[in-house]
């Protein structure tokens, strides 16, 4: 479908060049982008990230280190875009501390997958659980009920927030049949945690900032979504480990104001 006010096409979604003299039909650049709309439309990426780009991420300023760091993140995450989908691991998994940019940079990732032709939707992994639990009562609405098939069948599944939630059998069997039939059928997830993980650099065992001398053991990844899953993930996806940085939502915040 064309945009309606195309001013090269009028609507109609071509317009006429000529090639070796003899004018043709082809399609119009408006085509591409309507398409590009809707599918984000599509997406359900919440409004607070609804113009998330890589072009408008925001770099620390004051910090040459904090700032090359998270440069070479997004440089990792920009390279992950350009090579899906011919790569071994066509997911992405993106933990780091809270307020690092990891959502930012997801549906940065998601959306130039979409400016490619891609179908995608995000879930927030809470909301998601909520959903697919509502759905078992029989008065539950129609897209609750879909909620299940549809992280399944997505061409692209992005889950924010991975792990945030108590953890009970009936969420850890949950997510790992979500997982395990999408990396069985190579359907790529991108991912983002708030959850330490050792294999991807994370400190588990820390000091305490509320009692001097005492040390703190940070729950995993692992503990959270469970072994199953977690292998799952380390299996279908390229993990990349945020650098400890000021909170992006304070930088943007300030940027703002």
């Amino acid at each position: 479908m064309a945009e309606r006010e195309c001013e090269k096409c009028a609507g109609t979604g071509y317009v006429i060049v000529k090639k070796h003299g003899i004018p043709a039909a082809e399609r119009c650049d408006c085509a591409a982008r309507e398409r590009t709309r809707r599918a984000v439309e599509r997406a359900g990426i919440p409004p607070l990230y609804g113009g998330a780009s890589f072009d408008n991420f925001m770099l620390p300023v004051d910090n040459p280190v904090q700032r090359d760091n998270l440069a070479l993140v997004m440089t990792q995450v920009r390279a992950y875009t350009r090579e899906f989908p011919l790569t071994n691991r066509p997911g992405l998994l993106l933990l780091g501390e809270p307020g690092t940019g990891k959502t930012h940079l997801a549906v940065a990732a998601l959306r130039s997958l979409l400016d490619r032709g891609f179908e995608g939707l995000f879930f927030d992994y809470q909301n998601l659980l909520q959903r697919i639990r509502t759905s078992y009562d029989a008065a539950s609405g129609t897209a609750d009920r879909e909620a299940y098939s549809t992280a399944l069948d997505a061409e692209i599944l992005l889950l924010d927030d991975l792990g945030a939630h108590r953890v009970t059998d009936w969420v850890e069997d949950t997510v790992t049949s979500i997982i395990t039939y999408r990396c069985n059928n190579k359907k790529p997830i991108i991912a983002t945690t708030n959850l330490p993980d050792p294999d991807a650099g994370s400190v588990i065992v820390q000091h305490s900032q509320m009692v001097p001398g005492k040390t703190e053991y940070r729950i995993t990844l692992q503990e959270k979504i469970g072994m199953r899953a977690r292998s799952r993930l380390y299996e279908m996806c390229k993990v990349i480990k945020m650098p400890a940085i000021e909170d992006y939502r304070i930088r943007q915040q300030r940027a703002s104001s």
